[in-house]
């Protein structure tokens, strides 16, 4: 992209980039490290997950104050303003995000000896998924590029389908062997957190599309999933 006449305000655009990646990053670790926890059983690394979201929330907060500093000094006009904006509004979603893998990290002290339990082996691979989303939206931010958010609006529905296919194996399980119905409840709310991470993914994609073409994406048709069907 071409410089600024006004050096400090690509300064400004620089940090807010950078601060949206670190956000980027540090979610999808958190979401990385509770699936592995959640494998794992390793409680001591979902702790550490719910500890680090703090820090996710702090970084939304300097965006905040960052994009608030840059329109009342700057005046950013036209593309300048959309990319602002849309900072302000992505590190919204992607606290958002945040907070699922922390929710995820917080139910696998819950969860008992689950290996046994056939979708548990789907979780990562759906996790995966979303996570690699979430990673791509952010890169297509900071690239402006409208190309690769579109791709990873078209990623949704692999997610939707994980899902769908989870919350089937999970009922079936769950009326076969009632004794089991607390951990897979745990699991099917495991399992629509990814599914939103991935919604929110898209949502950050879209945004992504607007600030870099300044067009609004047609009304998509967005994938049912069980429970909502």
């Amino acid at each position: 992209m071409a410089e600024h006449t006004i050096k400090a305000f690509d300064d400004d655009i620089n940090q807010l980039r950078g601060l949206v990646a670190e956000m980027g990053g540090r979610v999808e670790t958190a979401l990385e490290e509770a699936m592995t926890a959640l494998i794992e059983q390793d409680e001591k690394r979902a702790a550490r997950v719910v500890e680090n979201d703090q820090r996710i929330d702090m970084l939304e907060a300097e965006v905040e104050k960052l994009v608030i500093q840059t329109i009342a000094l700057r005046a950013p006009m036209a593309d300048d303003l959309r990319e602002v904006i849309a900072a302000l509004k992505i590190v919204g979603v992607v606290e958002r995000i945040g907070d699922y893998a922390k929710n995820i990290a917080k139910r696998v002290p819950k969860i008992g000896n689950h290996r046994m339990i056939e979708p548990i082996l789907l979780l990562p691979s759906m996790a995966q998924i979303a996570g690699e989303m979430v990673g791509d939206a952010l890169n297509a931010f900071a690239a402006r590029n409208a190309m690769l958010a579109e791709a990873v609006i078209a990623r949704d529905h692999v997610v939707d389908s994980f899902y769908n296919s989870i919350f089937r194996t999970l009922v079936t399980y769950m009326v076969e062997n009632p004794k089991t119905v607390g951990e897979c409840a745990h699991l099917l709310f495991i399992a629509k957190n990814i599914e939103r991470i991935g919604d929110h993914a898209t949502n950050v994609a879209e945004m992504v599309y607007y600030a870099a073409t300044g067009n609004y994406l047609p009304e998509r048709e967005r994938g049912e999933t069980e429970i909502e069907s």
